[in-house]
């Protein structure tokens, strides 16, 4: 089955169709990791995107039950330059092409990702579509996406609908939803805490009457402003109970506090971004996904101070609140690509709940 993919600028690329029958619109991207392609299609920060895998083998480890970071992935489409056909790894249950028609997600292989990858870096992230019809008008087509309008309910699609619980003996953490990959809920129950996790909209009052020890803002797709009533709940959480706040939760907490966020020309996507640490000095590898990042230039009399930056573009990768134990990092912290030195920072979020509950803080 022959397949297109079209994009807004009028660039076209013709290869070979796989997984599920299907066209489809969505944001391209790319992602530079050389392994993880199942955590990449289930991770919810992808919601309606399609993504290009820049490495040039994709499949060959199959697919396991294990590894998912969703139940339900939200990518909108996948693109690489060559498939597996016969996957081979003793963890495999399943070929890549297998899951995709499974899970409803179209994909393309056999077109030069690379060229499609300089584009993207030349024009920034574009409007594309997937489609099984190669006979299709291209300029029409074109014309769609250009004026397309792609929802901005993310959030809302991806977010548990019901709060649940995993119970522990150790401090009470409520992880707010907004797109939360398994791994974050895996490095807290991994700690012993208590979780309880809860939807996107839930609020400062409805969380603070969970009697939490200490708050996670996770991951999540699409701009941090489409979410204003998120902002609203982080605000209304500072200096109340101690926060911590991954990627979207990051961008999140910026907002509170009064600064601001900006789109990113083609964002940071990939398992190998180097950052410095810069309250200790050190350098970590990290695995990255957001296509928004801090504006360093809103940060003045913020009560925000610079602890993480991106070495490849100066960008903001981590803040601490100068009054309140609330800080965040841009990265993924739990999603260990190969090293796992970043992990610290779950370690720095339950040190920071141990001295709230040392120095007798009450809850308002």
């Amino acid at each position: 089955m022959r397949r297109m993919l079209i994009l807004e600028n009028g660039a076209v690329f013709t290869g070979m169709g796989f997984g599920a029958d299907g066209d489809c619109d969505g944001e391209v991207v790319f992602n530079t990791g050389m392994t993880g392609y199942q955590e990449i299609l289930s991770d919810p920060s992808y919601c309606g995107q399609i993504v290009t895998l820049t490495y040039p083998l994709i499949g060959n480890y199959g697919v396991n039950y294990e590894d998912f970071e969703s139940i339900s992935p939200s990518v909108a489409g996948l693109i690489v330059k060559e498939l597996t056909d016969v996957p081979s790894h003793w963890q495999s249950e399943q070929s890549l092409e297998a899951m995709l028609k499974e899970k409803g997600i179209p994909a393309l292989a056999g077109i030069d990702t690379r060229r499609l990858t300089k584009i993207i870096r030349q024009y920034g992230t574009l409007k594309g579509r997937l489609t099984s019809d190669v006979n299709a008008d291209v300029q029409k087509i074109v014309s769609e996406l250009q004026t397309a309008k792609f929802p901005t309910d993310q959030v809302r699609r991806v977010s548990t609908k019901a709060p649940y619980a995993s119970p522990g003996s150790g401090p009470r953490v409520v992880i707010v939803d907004f797109g939360m990959k398994k791994g974050i809920l895996r490095e807290v129950i991994k700690r012993g805490c208590d979780c309880l996790v809860v939807p996107h909209n839930t609020t400062a009052r409805e969380i603070l009457n969970l009697h939490p020890d200490g708050v996670l803002l996770s991951n999540g797709p699409g701009d941090p402003k489409d979410v204003p009533y998120a902002v609203e709940m982080v605000k209304n959480l500072l200096g109340k109970v101690p926060i911590f706040g991954i990627c979207l939760g990051h961008q999140l907490l910026a907002l509170a506090c009064g600064a601001d966020t900006v789109k990113m020309k083609f964002g940071h996507r990939g398992a190998n971004h180097p950052v410095k640490d810069l309250t200790t000095g050190h350098f970590y590898m990290t695995s990255q996904n957001h296509g928004y990042t801090v504006d360093p230039e809103s940060l003045a009399g913020k009560n925000l101070v610079v602890t993480h930056i991106a070495i490849n573009d100066g960008s903001i990768e981590g803040l601490a609140h100068t009054k309140f134990k609330a800080f965040s990092v841009q990265f993924h912290p739990e999603a260990t690509p190969g090293p796992e030195d970043s992990a610290y920072l779950f370690d720095r979020f339950l040190a920071n709940l141990s001295a709230t509950k040392k120095a007798g803080v009450q809850y308002a």
